[in-house]
């Protein structure tokens, strides 16, 4: 997950394989906690050691944005006014960025694209909704982002936000991090059980931008994490 506006600072670090750790504490001191923290993101789903449905609905729809480019880093920013509920506690929709692959596997599994919905509470807490992509059917709110990307950093785009999030979906919730620098805890967590499509061209035109996106499988350590029913 892209820190989107927790960190303001000019990118010194990148993804390395997805596999082998990314020590990124000897690029900055000040990105420690990536190497020691016991909270960090992602993880393996399959690991759920509970299950359980939780409170949890969006509130999404048809929306403009503006669209955010760097080094591996694809990026919509959103205007006020969606969001999303969970356990009753309310977060509003700040971005939506992307990685590849998924950053969260499932039993070993990564997909091939994923998009991480960022929100906030009034309080400054931290929660995103992961949505993974497989190829398949081409998705029309891909279709806007890509042609946006390709018109550069600045574009406005406009699309439906629920074309790219399932309808009654289930999800994985656990307490996480930033999967990016500076890594920072009390994450919440919510990653959909299905999976949506994308385009052979979607995905590819994804990657074109993004290249290997993904960090490395953190362990689950003591952590709770539930399943959906």
């Amino acid at each position: 997950m892209a820190a989107g506006p927790v960190v303001a600072q000019e990118k010194d670090w990148s993804f390395s394989d997805g596999t082998s750790p990314e020590r990124w504490s000897t690029v900055n001191a000040a990105y420690a906690l990536c190497d020691v923290g016991l909270h960090q993101s992602p993880i393996d789903l399959g690991a759920a050691n509970a299950r359980g449905d939780i409170a949890f609905e969006t509130n999404f729809g048809e929306t403009s944005g503006t669209i955010a480019l760097g080094k591996e880093k694809v990026q919509v920013d959103f205007p006020a006014g969606m969001g999303m509920n969970s356990g009753g506690k309310e977060f509003n929709l700040i971005q939506v960025h992307f990685h590849t692959p998924s950053e969260h596997a499932i039993n070993g599994k990564r997909h091939p694209l994923v998009a991480h919905f960022v929100h906030a509470t009034e309080a400054g807490e931290l929660g995103v909704l992961g949505v993974m992509f497989e190829q398949g059917d081409a998705n029309p709110a891909l279709d806007s982002i890509v042609a946006g990307v390709g018109a550069g950093k600045g574009a406005t785009v406009q699309f439906d936000v629920n074309d790219m999030v399932p309808e009654d979906a289930g999800v994985y919730r656990y307490m996480g991090s930033l999967t990016t620098p500076p890594c920072s805890e009390g994450v919440n967590w919510h990653v959909a059980d299905e999976v949506m499509s994308a385009s052979a061209e979607q995905i590819a035109a994804m990657e074109a931008n993004l290249g290997s996106s993904a960090r490395s499988i953190q362990p689950l350590g003591t952590r709770l994490l539930v399943a959906p029913e």
